[in-house]
């Protein structure tokens, strides 16, 4: 018999068994004793593997699934049958089975710029229930937040020109290249290639052509005139298919020809060899015959180092399309070959315990200081200067007062239901860009940023030191 073909995606309704086993088998272990206090799970990143800061984003899909995580009959049939878990009780199956979260989650609002250990989302609820959200949100959040990131330098690089996402086809997966070009946007890209994207998010989407179209025809010249008959308020030609310079030479002549007919050569695109002379040539040859209108856009494996580099000596470029480096979150730089892994280091912890009356604080603890935790469930406070820029972020107990501080962490959920009103995606893309002109400008620079600082409160240091205490005792 033919194997069953899989597209192997994820839906609603198979998105349950998104977990890792062992907050399956925590959940088992925690049922079987009795436990299910009260816990708060604190979402926060340990290190920003380049810049100074990062743009949170991908909280719509976090809060999606915890609002609508469902275990099918089939998931928990799966389950029972399954040789891995032969522990797998029909008890706890069935408390999968009425599974409901109807805790709270608090979080910093997406499209905003924060810092290393700042708490950006506290789940609580259930202690079996929040743990079962750790690998999903991890996911998303860690993976939204790197490319919302990488984007915003990009166009802060760019200077104000257009950005559009390229990614997708060099995207680790399907879901990837999707949530990429939402995270973009909210980062401040222009839009995507990406079409699915355009009807999932309405973020805008665009193309011109590739190098195939160019060669099946019998000219390039003809290649350009059956665009642009086809696409008259759109017009934008790849110009490096054989040779940039002619390429330029013959879009010029489509140009004029439109021109002719009342309509408008919008741009050209270079995709190869030296960026730099080439743009300023080829802005040359369409100043010369009067279309100045004409833009210049690029692409090939660019990033915010290599569009820096680019505009800082005079390349007359309007926009650029961005790629590989983008939607892999690439962090590295290519021209001093330094940098690491393409992965945001978030990390889920507990903060908090609460059963009965007794609210139990909890932290991790560990010789190296990177991998040890604050304690407590927390809020962020931000302080700004009578301007309205960023001054510096406190990180402090939940029920502490911050004077002439604005808190980050506002309610999303609350006993289960959603009590936050997510905008779209232009509101959150504008949001990135009023907020980070807030941030001081050495914080952004792409090489030897300033460090923005976060300082924890009087109440959480004193929580520390009697912890410490506490230990030594």
């Amino acid at each position: 018999m033919a194997k069953t073909l899989q597209s192997s995606l994820l839906t609603e309704s198979n998105m349950a068994l998104f977990v890792d086993y062992y907050e399956l088998t925590m959940g088992k272990a925690d049922f079987d004793s009795g436990n299910n206090a009260i816990g708060t799970e604190n979402y926060f990143v340990r290190f920003i593997p380049q810049g100074e800061y990062l743009i949170a984003a991908g909280l719509e899909q976090v809060i999606h699934y915890i609002l609508n995580l469902r275990f099918t009959d089939a998931d928990l049939k799966w389950l029972k049958e399954s040789k891995t878990t032969p522990d797998m009780s029909d008890d706890f199956l069935d408390y999968l089975r009425h599974f409901k979260f109807d805790g709270d989650v608090y979080a910093v609002p997406e499209g905003t710029p924060v810092f290393a250990n700042e708490p950006l989302i506290n789940v609580t609820g259930r202690s079996i229930d929040i743990q079962i959200f750790e690998t999903y949100l991890l996911n998303v959040m860690n993976f939204q937040t790197l490319i919302a990131t990488k984007t915003a330098r990009i166009v802060h690089a760019a200077g104000g020109r257009t950005c559009f996402d390229f990614g997708a086809r060099r995207a680790h997966g399907r879901d990837a290249g999707i949530l990429a070009a939402r995270a973009s946007f909210i980062g401040g890209a222009a839009g995507t290639s990406l079409v699915v994207a355009g009807q999932y998010f309405n973020i805008p989407y665009v193309g011109t052509v590739a190098h195939k179209f160019i060669m099946d025809r019998p000219s390039e010249l003809a290649a350009f005139r059956d665009y642009a008959n086809s696409f008259p308020h759109n017009t934008l030609l790849l110009i490096d298919t054989y040779d940039t310079i002619e390429g330029a030479k013959n879009a010029c002549i489509v140009g004029k020809e439109m021109k002719a007919r009342g309509e408008q050569l919008r741009g050209v695109r270079l995709d190869s060899g030296d960026l730099l002379a080439l743009s300023k040539a080829v802005r040359e040859i369409f100043d010369e015959v009067g279309l100045t209108d004409v833009q210049i856009f690029a692409s090939n494996d660019l990033d915010e180092f290599q569009i820096n580099q680019l505009l800082a000596a005079g390349a007359p470029i309007d926009g650029f399309g961005v790629g590989t480096r983008l939607v892999t979150g690439a962090n590295f730089n290519p021209l001093t070959g330094e940098g690491g892994a393409s992965a945001l280091p978030g990390v889920y912890k507990h903060v908090e315990r609460i059963e009965g009356d007794k609210v139990t604080v909890t932290m991790k603890v560990s010789e190296d200081a990177g991998k040890s935790t604050l304690p407590s469930k927390k809020q962020l406070y931000r302080q700004y200067d009578a301007h309205g820029h960023y001054v510096k972020d406190v990180v402090s107990l939940w029920d502490e007062d911050i004077e002439n501080s604005e808190p980050l962490l506002v309610p999303v959920v609350d006993k289960g239901e959603l009590v936050y009103s997510f905008p779209d995606l232009a509101a959150m893309q504008e949001k990135t860009k009023t907020e980070l002109a807030r941030l001081p400008a050495p914080c952004k620079r792409l090489t030897d940023a300033e460090e923005y600082p976060v300082v924890l409160s009087r109440g959480l240091e004193n929580l520390l030191e009697q912890l410490k205490q506490n230990r030594q005792h």
